[in-house]
């Protein structure tokens, strides 16, 4: 089955707005990214900076090949394949039973947001676009109305995507002023 072009296209521009966004703020502040890196436990001590500057590119250049149409297709499964390393990441130290890790999802400006099952069902969402991107697409030519559909879908996902982070960052003082009640 062929994935229509305009969903495919509408959710390449959602994921490598994404990239680009999460690639900036590990490589604008590398050592900051690097201590988040750390709460987690999982990369070897004093490998942080490296590996942290290492996921900073990748998600980079995930994201400029997301636009490129001849290798959008391999750039979805690269994405699937961060996301599903980030979803790991988030599980692991769930099971761990270790929720107060800063999870990195806005970068130095939106620390605090700590790990829930809420990051990792936010997560398998994502990773679901990534395997529509990696499918098929079929042809058919785009005309005026599908840029504007394009173009609002985007809009609408951008801020869809902003006010579920925004409710997940604030959850656990949201939980704590209800039972203060």
């Amino acid at each position: 089955m062929n994935v229509d072009p305009l969903i495919s296209l509408t959710l390449r521009a959602l994921l490598a707005t994404l990239l680009v966004s999460a690639a900036m703020h590990k490589l604008r502040d590398p050592a900051a990214f690097a201590d988040i890196l750390r709460g987690y436990r999982l990369v070897p001590e004093g490998a942080e900076a490296v590996v942290g500057v290492g996921i900073g590119g990748v998600e980079a250049l995930t994201a400029v090949a997301l636009v490129v149409p001849g290798v959008a297709s391999g750039a979805g499964w690269a994405a699937a394949l961060l996301l599903c390393a980030y979803t790991a990441a988030i599980g692991i130290n769930l099971v761990r039973g270790r929720r107060n890790v800063d999870c990195g999802c806005f970068g130095p400006a939106g620390r605090g947001q700590t790990l829930s099952e809420w990051l990792v069902v936010r997560n398998s969402v994502l990773i679901a676009g990534t395997l529509v991107v990696a499918a098929p697409v079929g042809v058919r030519s785009l005309g005026a109305f599908d840029a504007f559909v394009g173009a609002a879908a985007c809009s609408g996902g951008a801020l869809l995507w902003v006010g579920a982070n925004q409710l997940l960052a604030q959850w656990p003082r949201m939980r704590l002023l209800r039972r203060a009640t």
